[in-house]
């Protein structure tokens, strides 16, 4: 994991890396991660994302691709807490989370554009590691992403 700023990285990798355009606000305790990307596009949905965090995440980042959709969580502190535990960076999601205050004392990264009380469906509706696009960046599994307190960075491969 690099402990280099975002914007330090992208001086120096910007013709290879992405910056994300999309707003995120920081909930976890960790304010800056990294790691090899996996993805889950769902929408209301956290079946699939519940399921990846079972696994183990050797250090990798979740982006989630919930649709921009702030209308239920996508994660809650149980959730963010089998990711913590399965040994994951953090997760990237591109909708709500729920249990904001739990996951704020949290060392587990986590970037979401908002919260929302509501909990999500759980039929299952989604795809896994396929590619996601939002913010103006394609999200491709395998690939790093660097989240910092400036946003998020993506490059093919980790940046030193």
């Amino acid at each position: 994991m690099s402990t280099r700023a975002n914007a330090d990285l992208f001086d120096d990798h910007g013709d290879i890396s992405q910056t994300c355009s999309t707003q995120f606000q920081d909930y976890g305790a960790i304010r800056r991660f990294s790691g090899p990307i996996r993805t889950v596009q769902c929408y209301r949905d956290n079946h699939l994302f519940r399921a990846l965090l079972d696994e183990p995440g050797n250090g990798a980042v979740v982006v989630v691709d919930g649709g921009g959709s702030l209308e239920s969580a996508l994660m809650g502190d149980l959730i963010a807490a089998k990711g913590l535990k399965n040994g994951w960076a953090g997760v990237v999601i591109h909708g709500a989370i729920r249990d904001s205050v739990a996951i704020g004392k949290m060392n587990f990264g986590t970037k979401a554009l908002g919260v929302n009380a509501a909990k999500s469906s759980k039929a299952g509706v989604g795809t896994v590691d396929g590619v996601i696009e939002f913010g103006g960046v394609r999200f491709e599994p395998g690939h790093w992403i660097y989240c910092d307190e400036d946003g998020i960075l993506v490059a093919p491969h980790e940046l030193s």
